[in-house]
């Protein structure tokens, strides 16, 4: 295992797209570890947030100049209707942060070191037996995986050697104030907390303090580069996932629910049943060989913890 020993400089940290789940968290996570971070937005309302479109250039890109870390968590949700429209802003949403960033690096002096890029680890294939890791993961070819696919290889396009690129192939992220979790809390209350579909779909998953100590773990570890999966390293059937969430809640009933009756949800609530039915297997293995300490490694305490806070 190799030894990780944290540098206490302070870092200049710019987070594009950073006024969601997973930005706010990453913000407040390194600012309270006196770091400067800077939020690029549509729509600034803090010192620290500096106006961007997502499309073009412009001041925004001073802000780059002598930064430690980029990190990019840009796109257009993609819990919504797959309608035409909904995918090519998905698409576009993506594409176009990506290549206009690389715009400003290219254009700045004083480059920043390292660049994270937001991915999924929807980039795998659906697979109940196959452990994807990054080295052997199986990559399929459908909307959402081509999607993944387009934005890594835009990232990916140009090499600097000064600059570090990595790709967060993350998973479902589990924490209190957005993502996942408190919905799935919710419909547990509803009762409605059994199994989707079969139920035998993987879910991975990490703790939001996991996630973003993983961040942090790679901005200081030059070893890693390319693509890495942010996950626990214990995914688990949707099945067994639902009932743990049953157990620590101490909710004595889920219904569950088929796949034509979450046909018919999906409509209702503007989403896509892949977001429930897919099976996301997925290893952490660049992760655990680089010597990465999950706090939260199994699911019953990720629960616990959550609820308690």
């Amino acid at each position: 295992m190799k030894e990780f020993i944290m540098k206490p400089r302070q870092m200049k940290i710019i987070i594009a797209g950073g006024t969601g789940f997973l930005g706010e968290n990453l913000e407040k996570y390194f600012t309270e570890k006196g770091n400067q971070v800077y939020i690029l937005t549509r729509n600034p309302q803090r010192e620290n947030e500096i106006r961007w479109d997502a499309q073009t250039l412009g001041e925004w890109k001073n802000i780059l100049e002598n930064a430690d870390v980029l990190i990019n968590l840009t796109g257009k949700s993609v819990d919504c209707r797959y309608t035409e429209k909904n995918k090519r802003e998905i698409y576009a949403s993506r594409m176009e942060s990506t290549g206009i960033l690389q715009q400003a690096v290219d254009k700045s002096i004083n480059k920043p070191k390292v660049w994270l890029n937001a991915s999924s680890a929807t980039i795998y294939t659906h697979s109940e037996k196959h452990l994807n890791t990054e080295e052997n993961g199986i990559i399929g070819d459908d909307f959402s995986m081509n999607i993944c696919k387009s934005w890594e290889n835009e990232f990916f396009r140009l090499k600097d050697e000064n600059l570090r690129k990595v790709a967060l192939r993350t998973s479902i992220v589990l924490g209190n104030k957005g993502g996942a979790f408190p919905k799935l809390k919710l419909i547990t209350q509803l009762l409605l907390g059994g199994k989707q579909g079969r139920g035998d779909q993987k879910v991975s998953w990490i703790h939001i303090d996991d996630f973003c100590r993983a961040v942090e773990y790679i901005i200081y570890n030059k070893n890693i580069s390319g693509v890495i999966n942010i996950t626990a390293p214990n995914p688990l059937s949707n099945n067994d996932f639902m009932l743990k969430l049953r157990n620590a809640m101490k909710v004595p009933l889920g219904l569950n629910a088929k796949v034509w009756q979450l046909e018919i949800a999906s409509v209702f609530l503007q989403t896509e049943t892949e977001l429930l039915l897919k099976s996301r297997n997925v290893y952490p293995e660049k992760l655990m060989k680089n010597g990465f300490l999950f706090s939260f490694s199994d699911i019953e305490c990720t629960f616990l913890n959550l609820l308690k806070n």
